[in-house]
């Protein structure tokens, strides 16, 4: 008999954009140099999907429902997304190689130690100003 699945654990992330011509860009590089899966919904012109090897996904989408043109992580709800990396030669790589794609590096005067001395992270805001922490963990 399997046991059942945990109930821990992300399922899915839904992030809203003003403008997913804008923001999709930078999203689609960063996800996929993460090693994560862009996929299509048939149909669905105003959103896009990157799923995990774990089948967790990331959801980007364009609602007529979104209020203002830039993320506000100051106020309440989400301050930002903090994923894994593999090992510190991939996060310089997207350091090195995230404004061309549209992000721009916050905390960039503390890299690779912004979170701590016994934290190693890089720290991007897309185009709307959403926060990604990317973590060298293991």
């Amino acid at each position: 008999m399997s046991s059942p699945a945990p109930s821990s654990g992300l399922h899915h992330l839904e992030l809203w954009t003003a403008d997913l011509a804008v923001s999709e860009p930078a999203w689609h590089w960063l996800m996929t140099a993460l090693g994560w899966t862009a996929e299509r919904v048939d149909g669905w012109d105003l959103g896009r999907i990157w799923r995990h090897r774990d089948d967790s996904y990331l959801v980007l989408e364009q609602s007529a429902d979104v209020r203002g043109t830039r993320a506000q992580r100051c106020g309440p709800g989400m301050n930002h997304l903090a994923l894994r990396v593999r090992d510190r030669a991939l996060l310089d790589e997207i350091r090195a190689h995230g404004p061309a794609h549209g992000w721009r590096e916050l905390f960039a005067e503390r890299y690779p130690h912004a979170g701590g001395e016994d934290h190693t992270a890089w720290y991007g805001e897309d185009p709307e100003g959403i926060e990604v922490e990317l973590v060298v963990t293991g």
